[in-house]
């Protein structure tokens, strides 16, 4: 009877030991899928110039017109009308 009380509460010992590890690595795993997306999201990706105004501006925020970078659709138009003008 003793006996199989002690193997009795060591198993409880080592579910619940092995359920805690199981629980600290999920919560490691979130962690670092959390921080490894905030990372990229920080860096905004490659950086691109304005043919019009010359400013840098992330690649994902750009505008590509006829192999050029525009950092929006105002210096887009401008710089198109300055290479083809209306006759």
């Amino acid at each position: 009877m003793n006996l199989l009380l002690i193997r009795l509460i060591i198993f409880a010992v080592l579910f619940f030991a092995g359920l805690q590890l199981y629980r600290m690595y999920r919560q490691w795993k979130l962690d670092r899928e959390e921080a490894l997306d905030s990372e990229s999201q920080q860096e905004g990706g490659q950086m691109v110039r304005c043919a019009w105004c010359k400013v840098h501006v992330p690649e994902a925020d750009a505008l590509r017109e006829q192999g050029e970078w525009f950092c929006s659709s105002a210096h887009r138009d401008r710089f198109l009308q300055e290479q083809h003008p209306e006759e």
